[in-house]
Parts: C-alpha cells; sequence; structure tokens
C-alpha cells in the first residue's frame, strides 16, 4: 500500500520579525538579567531619522537606569622646548664670557627721567660744592697764583710797561677769576669722579670697574693740558699778538688786564678739553668701539678734524696759534693709538 506524500514545511522568511524568547529553567524563572522589554526586535523598515538618535542615546544598565559616557582622555601637553638662556633670562641673547657677571649685577637700574633729572641735580650740587671749596682755598693764596699767571703776561712786555685796567671793580673781579679758576683745576679730580658717577647707572658691571682709571687720566690729562696751554700754547699767541707791531714807532702795546687774562683763560681751558682725547679712546677701546686698526685707517680724517678743532677752539684767528694747538692734539692722536692698541677689549678677556 502506497505511503502518503508528507507535506513540505515552508522556510521561514528571513525579513520576518525574530523573537527571542527569555530562556526559563525549571521553575519557571528568567535566567539572564535582561528585562523583556529590553530584547531587541529587528523590523525591515526602519525609520532613518530615529538612527542619529539611537547612536547617541546613553547604554543603560541592568537597572534600566543611565550610565554616563566614558570621559575621552585629555592630550598630553607638548614638551617645552628649553630657550636659550641671555642677560635677560630664558630667551635672551646669548652672552659671552665677559658679560656673564651681568645675571648678578645687571646692566644698570632702570631710571625714569624724573630720576635721572635728580640724579643730574645731586651731582652738580656736589661738583659746585667741591669747585666753591676749591675757590675758598685758592682765594686765601691769591697772590702767589696771581703772579703765576701774570709771568707769562708780563713776559712779552718791553721795560717799563705795564697792563692797564679802566674800571674800579675790575681788578677785584680779576682775582675773583683767578680763584675760581685755579679752585676748578684743584677740584677736577672731584668733578670727574662726579661725571662718572652720574654715566655709571647705564654701564655694564664689568665697565664699571674703569672708575678709578676714568677719575685718575681723566684729572692727570686735564691738568696736563692747562698746564701746556699756560707754559707753552699761551706764550706763543701772546707773543705773536704782542711783537705784530713793535716795530711800528706810532703806537705802543699796552694791553688791558680783562682782555690778556680772557685770552688766557680761553687757551688753558681749550688744551684741558683737547688732552681728554686719550682718556676717551682708552673707554672707547675697552668697550670694543674703537680699535687701532680703525685709528690707524682714519688717520687722515683725524688730521683734518684736529685744524678744524683747532680753528674752532682757538679765539684767535692767525694761523700760527691754530697750528700751535693741531700739533698736540695730532701728538695725541697717535698717542690713543698707542693706548687702542694695549687696552683694546680681546676675546680672551
Amino acid at each position: 500500500m502506497a505511503q502518503p506524500p508528507v507535506p513540505a514545511v515552508p522556510e521561514a522568511d528571513p525579513s520576518a520579525a525574530a523573537v527571542t524568547s527569555p530562556e526559563t529553567d525549571s521553575s519557571g524563572a528568567s535566567t539572564t538579567d535582561t528585562p523583556p522589554e529590553a530584547v531587541a526586535v529587528s523590523a525591515p523598515t526602519e525609520d532613518p531619522a530615529a538612527a542619529p538618535l539611537a547612536a547617541t542615546a546613553p547604554p543603560t544598565a541592568a537597572s534600566g537606569a543611565a550610565t554616563p559616557p566614558a570621559a575621552a582622555p585629555a592630550p598630553a601637553p607638548a614638551a617645552a622646548l628649553p630657550a636659550p638662556a641671555g642677560p635677560s633670562g630664558p630667551g635672551g641673547p646669548p652672552i659671552d664670557g665677559e658679560d656673564a657677571e651681568e645675571d648678578e649685577d645687571g646692566a644698570g637700574g632702570k631710571m625714569s627721567f624724573l630720576d635721572h633729572l635728580d640724579e643730574l641735580r645731586t651731582r652738580l650740587m656736589l661738583s659746585f660744592g667741591a669747585l666753591a671749596g676749591g675757590f675758598v682755598v685758592c682765594f686765601g693764596f691769591i697772590a702767589p697764583i696771581f703772579d703765576f699767571i701774570m709771568e707769562p703776561l708780563a713776559a712779552v712786555l718791553e721795560d717799563g710797561v705795564r697792563m692797564i685796567y679802566t674800571s674800579a671793580p675790575e681788578y677785584f673781579f680779576l682775582e675773583l677769576k683767578m680763584a675760581a679758576l685755579a679752585g676748578l683745576i684743584l677740584a677736577t679730580p672731584v668733578v670727574m669722579s662726579q661725571v662718572w658717577l652720574f654715566i655709571a647707572p647705564g654701564l655694564y658691571a664689568h665697565e664699571k670697574r674703569f672708575a678709578i682709571p676714568f677719575v685718575v687720566f681723566a684729572s692727570v690729562f686735564f691738568i696736563g693740558g692747562t698746564l701746556f696751554g699756560h707754559y707753552i700754547l699761551f706764550q706763543v699767541a701772546w707773543g705773536f699778538f704782542a711783537n705784530f707791531g713793535a716795530e711800528n714807532e706810532y703806537v705802543a702795546f699796552t694791553p688791558r688786564l680783562q682782555d690778556a687774562f680772557g685770552l688766557y683763560v680761553r687757551l688753558v681751558l681749550a688744551c684741558g678739553v683737547i688732552f681728554q682725547l686719550p682718556t676717551i679712546v682708552f673707554f672707547l677701546a675697552r668697550m670694543g668701539v674703537a680699535s687701532p686698526r680703525f685709528l690707524i685707517r682714519n688717520f687722515k680724517y683725524a688730521f683734518l678734524l684736529c685744524f678744524v678743532f683747532a680753528a674752532i677752539l682757538t679765539p684767535t684767528p692767525d694761523p700760527v696759534t691754530m697750528t700751535v694747538m693741531a700739533g698736540p692734539m695730532l701728538a695725541l692722536y697717535i698717542l690713543s693709538i698707542g693706548i687702542a692698541w694695549v687696552f683694546q677689549k680681546r676675546t680672551a678677556d
């Protein structure tokens, strides 16, 4: 007898929704921690607009409470490169061996404009105090000072000729001026020290070490310049003008005392100023500004400038006095070349 045909079991449609039932044990309790409402049901027709919301929804724990998302780790800070050390701290320009001590003393204090004015007032008061003290001391010895100054004035006069003054107080004020000039020369070290103290706050520590050389050189060269003007320059200029019309029988040279002393003061102080050239070159060489090669290369310009300054500083227009003043200036320039060669700033300092 023939067997009846077995009906075919229809295959499950893969697009149909699959419902997963929770497993139960023998007592009928669920063996999974996932609640029934948390079972995912895949639907073939899902709304595309809900996908972003589902992706950003926080996950839920077993109790149904939402767990906060884990915080993203903070990026590690980039390692900072070490800055080169300088005189003003990290990031400053590099310093050499001689300027290394600037970290301790610095390049001088920061001063405002009013601070500079107050410092200038202090230095001027101390300088004028030194001048006043020198004036009082020299006025007590005015008789020998008067003879010392009048000696080259009277040396070129003929026998029996005397200088005159035409105003009653002229002689008294002349003695005061002589005492003031001698007091200035006597107070030169104090004045030069005040000049140094005024410019010292703007210098570096290794430049402040030249305080004593500056005061000594400036004082010695200034006093030496005044002596050169007294013994050489003034006598040459005074003799040139006094003897210029001596052969004329119609005129006689009877100089006025005030005019003769005025010429003497201008020539003496001018020589004291130009004799500061070696001092200036010394400090320029130590600071690395001037070098012997630079001074030699520009000698032709210095030769011209010496005669220009001599013409400006000389109160007389004659070429003799100008030449006599320009000659020592050239000699001092040559001496300055040697000073710059000896005291120039070297890399090993």
